[in-house]
């Protein structure tokens, strides 16, 4: 088993930031060729995807999807923070992917990558890695 912590920053409210090279270079780092790579978010405001890298299009857009259906002013939020819709839009994302490891490598689909999807940016945040020998 092998543990390891990504920072990635973020430059918008909403950001949508291919994360597949830094996981893969901690697969690299963990010597495991064979398993499952978890990568899991440890934010409220924050999520963890997998989807198409080929087309820029398609996470712009996501992210214009999230934002039209969940507004971030509503009427109707209660939460004192102002931030209730990066906590919903987390909520529906998630915060964490499995991912197979066979040949020491993420066997991802042809076009796919994971993505770190920011919501109440632009911060600093973690991502933690864990691959586990199987």
């Amino acid at each position: 088993m092998s543990f390891h912590k990504i920072k990635v920053s973020t430059s918008g409210r909403t950001d949508i930031i291919d994360i597949t090279i830094k996981i893969k270079a901690a697969l690299d780092k963990s010597g495991i060729a064979e398993g499952v790579c978890k990568v899991f978010v440890p934010h409220t405001t924050a999520a963890v995807t997998i989807n198409e890298n080929a087309d820029p299009a398609v996470i712009k857009d996501i992210a214009m999807i999230l934002d039209e259906k969940i507004p971030w002013d509503h009427s109707k939020y209660r939460h004192g923070e102002g931030n209730s819709a990066a906590h919903i839009k987390s909520s529906l994302i998630g915060s964490s992917v499995d991912v197979i490891v066979s040949g020491g490598d993420l066997n991802l689909g042809t076009w796919q990558s994971v993505f770190l999807c920011e919501f109440d940016g632009p911060r600093t945040r973690s991502v933690w890695v864990k691959i586990i020998k199987g």
